[in-house]
Order: C-alpha cells, then structure tokens, then sequence
C-alpha cells in the first residue's frame, strides 16, 4: 500500500512538474505573441522567455531526477534488506538439509542429495541475485557520477 502511495505521488509530482513547464511556455508565448510590440522588441521577448522555460524545465528535470534517485535508493535498499532475509533463509535451508542428509543417510540417500542439490541451486540463484542488484547499484552510481 506504501508502495502505491509512493507511486502515486511520484506521478502526481510528475505531472505538476510537467503542467508547470508546459503552462510556462503557452502562456509567455501567447503574451508575447498578442502584446503589440516590435518586432526587436518581441524578438528579445522571446529570448527572454525561451531563456525562463529553459530554466524552468532545468529546475523541473532536476527535481524529478533528485526524486528518481531518492526512489531508487529506497528500493535498492529494500532489495538489499530482502535478499539478506533470503540469503538467511538459503542458509536455514542448507542447515536443515545437511541435518536432514545426516538423518536420511540410513534410510534415503538419493532423496537427501536431491533436497541438498535444490538448496545449493537457490543459494547460487540467491547468490547471482545479489550479484545482479550490486551491479545495478554500480551502474546507476557510475550513471549519477557521469550526469554530474
């Protein structure tokens, strides 16, 4: 529900950032436009509002990028505290599997090594999952460093 939230308000963030510059732009061109001027005069007047929707679309893209990477932090830190309660989780499976292959031994030691052999293949799943979110950790740090 926070997830939806969030979202929500990104959008809502979003959009106003958008309507504001859009709305910049119609309404100094349509004053400029119907203001009965020179054409120097209207000219500079141009300039000078193209020079205000430029900044004002800087302001705008540099704001949502700030919110942008505050998100994605959130979420890459989310990420982090998820694959540290699964990698916990693996670790409790590969306990109990080695407990159980221990118990099975008499009784089923092909079944062990099957339950065994799943486990290791989520930990190295689990594993390249990590690898994966670090890397994207790196690159958007690389892509934040590159843009600034």
């Amino acid at each position: 529900m926070t997830e939806n939230k969030n979202q929500s308000n990104n959008m809502n963030t979003k959009d106003f950032f958008i309507g504001t510059l859009l709305g910049g732009i119609v309404g100094a061109s349509t004053a400029l436009l119907l203001a009965p001027k020179s054409g120097k005069e209207l000219r500079e007047d141009l300039n000078e509002g193209a020079k205000i929707a430029a900044t004002t679309a800087k302001e705008s893209t540099s704001n949502f990028a700030q919110t942008v990477s505050e998100q994605s932090t959130s979420l890459v830190d989310r990420v982090k505290e998820l694959t540290r309660a699964v990698r916990k989780d693996v670790e409790e499976l590969t306990e109990s599997a080695e407990s159980l292959t221990t118990d099975l031994q008499g009784a089923g030691e092909e079944i062990a090594a099957s339950v065994k052999k799943e486990v290791e293949e989520l930990q190295r799943s689990v594993e390249q999952l990590v690898q994966e979110v670090e890397e994207k950790e790196r690159e958007k740090k690389q892509n934040e460093s590159e843009e600034n």
